[in-house]
């Protein structure tokens, strides 16, 4: 529960805000965890990325000021921290579905988002296989691509290097490397804090990098989640694992990267593991 209440925290920190650009990294400290995975935890339980939550609210609270017809469209726009007008049209319509200008007319509609609340609900009896291990530090290598602090805008990038490694034999390269645990293509993403954000498809390997990238895993304990089926099963099993599993297990979110090991990296038919670091609530 301590968790829950801490999410809820940090929605009370984004409303006191909501004038000012919102500290993700902020967001990660109320809730004692990075501000990737905090953005993760969002998404899936709201069912909506957290900087589209933020953009309706902004714009649920600047059509009650427009409507108040005292207010000029530029101060409101400058007041929810928007320079351009234009972007702040763009974004209003996105929204309202209107423009800023039509909202001063008499029996005009417009949206209203209000804050999210979060709270445990039990949600069907359906089982998850897990194990907690700790493992010391391990060395992988491959390549990786660089990740945005809105993790939106990684949907596109990650699935863009899997492509890319694939066909340019890269992939079949890291295979034929492999040759300490975890046995299996690696998704590493290091999104602490204290790092810059990237991306790995990689292996753990004793192997010179030759012309690959290096990167230690550093030890940690970890709730390993397995799994098989498409792509789009293993986001389904991540997304229980924060709302079904983490608020009730007695752990959050440790420091560590995320690991997903492709057992089978068959797209289609994949056998897959889903590596969470985990710390024992104090």
């Amino acid at each position: 529960m301590e968790w829950i209440e801490r999410l809820n925290e940090a929605i009370g920190y984004i409303e006191e805000h909501l004038t000012e650009e919102i500290d993700y990294g902020q967001l990660g400290k109320i809730a004692c965890c990075s501000s990737y995975h905090f953005q993760r935890m969002f998404a899936y339980m709201a069912g909506i990325p957290l900087s589209e939550y933020i953009r309706r609210r902004k714009m649920s609270l600047a059509a009650v000021d427009l409507q108040s017809k005292s207010m000029k469209i530029i101060d409101v726009a400058g007041k929810y921290g928007y320079s351009s007008p234009t972007a702040f049209n763009r974004a209003f319509q996105s929204v309202h579905g209107i423009a800023p200008s039509a909202v001063k007319n008499e029996g005009v509609s417009v949206k209203s988002f209000p804050p999210v609340q979060f709270k445990i609900t039990v949600k069907g009896v359906e089982e998850m296989n897990y194990r907690i291990e700790t493992k010391d530090a391990f060395r992988i290598i491959g390549t990786s691509v660089p990740l945005h602090k809105d993790i939106e805008m990684n949907f596109t990038v990650i699935p863009s290097k899997w492509q890319e490694v694939s066909v340019n034999g890269t992939l079949q390269k890291l295979i034929s490397m492999m040759d300490t645990p975890p046995m299996g293509v690696l998704g590493v993403s290091t999104c602490n804090d204290t790092e810059p954000w990237r991306y790995y498809i990689a292996v753990a390997s004793s192997r010179e990098k030759e012309d690959l990238e290096e990167y230690i895993v550093p030890a940690a304990t970890w709730a390993i989640f397995s799994g098989e089926g498409t792509n789009l099963s293993i986001q389904e099993l991540e997304r229980r694992i924060v709302t079904e599993w983490l608020p009730t297990s007695g752990y959050e979110y440790g420091s560590a990267p995320d690991v997903e090991v492709y057992i089978s990296p068959d797209p289609q038919n994949a056998k897959y593991e889903v590596w969470i670091p985990v710390v024992k609530k104090s």
